[in-house]
């Protein structure tokens, strides 16, 4: 999900299309809460990693 982000963040820059660079920051930072989350050991949906 994070590189997800990367990769949609990087495209909506060179390409100018802003839906694309909000939704690159949005699946960073979710794939960021949720690699956090899963690092401190915490289950999130029931499993103890999300990938």
């Amino acid at each position: 999900m994070i590189i997800l982000g990367v990769i949609l963040l990087v495209l909506g820059f060179l390409l100018k299309i802003s839906l694309l660079w909000i939704l690159g920051i949005i699946l960073l930072v979710v794939g960021a809460v949720l690699a956090i989350l899963g690092a401190a050991g915490r289950a999130v949906g029931g499993r103890k990693h999300y990938f």
